[in-house]
């Protein structure tokens, strides 16, 4: 019995390897953002163990009275706790493409009985926000959908103030999963330095500054 429990694992395991190899191929070759109803299934145990959403703005830098840009926020779990972090002084812009996905954050803020939120439809490539308009950019498992990331991060160097700090987390287990030496270089030629890593190869934190 024990031996075919652990076969009917590995059998499973296998599986989802698989599964999880074909579909970081497909994405490799065909980006495009995550459709609205995948929204809850990434927000998985799993993930929330390796990305818990009450430690995420800390390990990003948000401090309270910030104000923060947060790009693609799938169903809203990690943007409310931005929007807490910051708290009554402080305030979350996010964006996506997808209109439904908008919505649905919106809902939670207003479920949540989060006041300090604005959730707006806009393009990444040409954010409607002036130069130098937020402390903070915000992306947890986002930057590897981007079909032109590096045109994504220059957009980002332009809404930053000045001492503004750029933010990415990523996951292994995420199908767009970058190596953290990729958005590093990227990073460097949208004029941005490293500041600090967290983590590790499973989950890692990369926090930039300006150059």
């Amino acid at each position: 019995m024990f031996t075919s429990l652990f076969r009917a694992i590995l059998r499973l395991l296998a599986a989802v390897l698989a599964l999880h190899t074909t579909i970081r191929i497909i994405r490799h070759f065909h980006k495009f953002p995550m459709p609205e109803f995948l929204a809850n299934l990434i927000d998985n145990p799993l993930r929330r163990r390796l990305q818990p959403p009450g430690e995420m703005p800390i390990r990003h830098g948000i401090e309270p009275g910030m104000t923060v840009l947060e790009v693609g926020p799938g169903n809203g779990r990690y943007t409310v706790e931005l929007a807490r972090r910051v708290g009554a002084t402080g305030k979350v812009v996010t964006v996506d493409i997808e209109p439904k996905m908008i919505e649905r954050v919106t809902q939670r803020a207003q479920t949540e009985g989060i006041a300090n939120l604005e959730a707006k439809v806009a393009d990444v490539y040409d954010l409607p926000f002036e130069d130098g308009a937020f402390d903070a950019v915000s992306l947890i498992t986002v930057i590897g959908e981007l079909p032109e990331p590096e045109r994504a991060m220059r957009e980002f160097h332009r809404v930053l103030a000045p001492a503004g700090t750029l933010a990415f987390s990523e996951a292994l287990l995420d199908p767009d999963y970058p190596l953290a030496r990729t958005l590093i270089r990227r990073a460097d030629q949208a004029g941005f330095r490293l500041k600090r890593k967290l983590g590790n190869l499973f989950a890692y934190t990369l926090l930039f500054e300006r150059g």
